[in-house]
């Protein structure tokens, strides 16, 4: 694709538009940004730009500036629907989103990963099964690091593994996966999108290009993604928790199994994975998909099953303090995200103290309902739909509103018996209190380490704990 001296709009002034500016104008593209938002509201790396040559335009886009673009990159929060992207498609630019530009100059193979829970798991783990499998690998996409700065670092004989959001999917045009997969679709986003179906459909976009040399992978149990199979060019392979498959992965009593016409192996056990939950053994049965599509070995996957961590801001956990643990779900960021975070610790003897809310998605709160009125002792509620969620989980649960996160963090551990979990799962975005889930993520984490250590200091001998209270007022 040649950008040299081409016109090019880039709307959005966040981590995916600003790599998108940079990398467009390194290459001799005459390229503007464009973002809602006023210009000292803007990242310090995005008003930057200007020094690189890249024009800032905060606020409405001119028309007259649509009428000569010649290319229009979409950053994944900026809908297809919006005027300026209308307006500039009509008077013949190419509309495009940054996952597409980086597949237009990426060396390698793709390994795309979509579906509304367990996408970061799931692509932290194959990005991983690959690289111990000695494997040329990089990863990123929605995971953080945005696929155009992957370009230079691709290689010919690698896989680029991408973590991919419905909102990335509606800006492709040729972006070509050799192996694409869709874990789950539950109801979200639906502050975006007019219904599930639609939703689904651009999840669904990531199978477009694929070709029958190409592997389409399949959660068999989720309803909408299974009635895909039939329809796709690609060689489907599909994974289940649920039931044994005459061709695919599935969990059978506490083993993980592969199967095809050739014969079975027992992959590895469930007792040996460090992920709880039965969702993470449907992201651990895509990831084994996933690098067997792309030739690891079953030997070296278990043993970097074996070892795999959660991922930070899913399950997390962050302490123990007098016997109630404290777990930083903040990626949960829809219902059946925290619903899958409540089954994980079904199990466990305890009770759970649980902490919803933020930026709802006009998802309903009542597939929580069933495991909150068995699990939950108490629910502490923060963020912009906190009454809404009471008002339908209002005779599931005892509810306490919190005025920020220390708040919650304090009444939730008040709450709290010897034996149970706090669980931060909001079900909700985090924008109304933070910039992002993570920044949620690590506030939720510093306010449960302050009371470890207020907890700590309180049960030091009297001598001790004077001691440090003076090294503190000195300092």
């Amino acid at each position: 694709m040649e950008v040299k001296g081409k016109k090019v709009l880039v709307m959005g002034a966040a981590r995916s538009g600003i790599a998108c500016a940079r990398f467009l104008a390194a290459r001799g593209a005459v390229v503007a940004v464009n973002d809602r938002k006023a210009l000292e509201e803007w990242p310090e790396e995005a008003r930057a730009l200007k020094e690189e040559g890249v024009g800032l335009l905060p606020g409405d886009v001119p028309m007259w500036l649509l009428d000569q673009v010649e290319l229009v990159v979409l950053s994944p929060g900026v809908p297809t629907k919006t005027i300026p992207a209308r307006y500039a498609d009509r008077a013949g630019a190419e509309v495009i989103g940054e996952v597409e530009l980086a597949a237009r100059f990426m060396r390698g193979r793709f390994v795309g990963i979509t579906g509304t829970n367990g996408k970061t798991t799931t692509t932290s783990l194959i990005g991983k099964l690959l690289e111990d499998a000695g494997l040329p690998v990089q990863v990123g996409g929605n995971i953080g690091t945005p696929l155009i700065s992957l370009v230079e670092s691709s290689r010919e004989d690698g896989w680029t593994v991408a973590e991919l959001s419905s909102f990335q999917l509606e800006t492709i045009a040729d972006f070509h996966p050799t192996v694409a997969l869709v874990l789950n679709v539950t109801p979200n986003h639906m502050d975006r999108y007019d219904a599930v179906t639609d939703y689904a459909a651009a999840k669904h976009r990531i199978f477009r290009n694929q070709t029958p040399e190409d592997i389409a992978i399949l959660n068999a149990d989720d309803e909408i993604v299974s009635s895909w199979a039939s329809g796709l060019r690609a060689h489907v392979t599909l994974f289940s928790v649920r039931r044994e498959l005459e061709e695919g992965l599935f969990l059978r009593g506490r083993e993980l199994v592969s199967r095809t016409r050739e014969g079975e192996r027992v992959l590895m056990t469930r007792d040996e994975m460090q992920l709880r939950g039965l969702h993470n053994v449907e992201n651990v049965l895509a990831a084994l998909a996933a690098g067997l599509a792309c030739g690891a070995s079953p030997a070296s996957m278990r043993e970097t099953v074996r070892s795999f961590q959660p991922v930070e801001h899913r399950m997390e956990r962050v302490a123990e303090i007098n016997g109630v643990t404290f777990y930083n779900d903040s990626k949960a960021t829809s219902v059946d995200a925290t619903l899958k975070a409540l089954e994980a610790l079904a199990d466990d003897e305890g009770q759970v103290i649980l902490i919803l809310g933020g930026r709802g998605k006009r998802a309903p709160y009542a597939p929580l309902a069933p495991l909150i009125r068995e699990k939950v002792r108490r629910l502490i509620l923060i963020g912009e739909d906190a009454d809404t969620i009471e008002g339908e989980l209002q005779h599931e649960a005892t509810i306490e509103r919190a005025s920020d996160m220390a708040d919650a963090v304090r009444r939730s551990f008040e709450a709290a018996e010897a034996g149970d979990a706090v669980l931060l799962a909001p079900a909700c975005a985090s924008f109304d209190m933070f910039r992002s889930f993570e920044q949620r993520g690590e506030v939720f984490k510093q306010e449960v380490l302050k009371i470890k250590n207020a907890e700590a200091g309180s049960q030091e001998p009297e001598g001790k704990a004077e001691k440090a209270f003076l090294l503190t007022s000195d300092s």
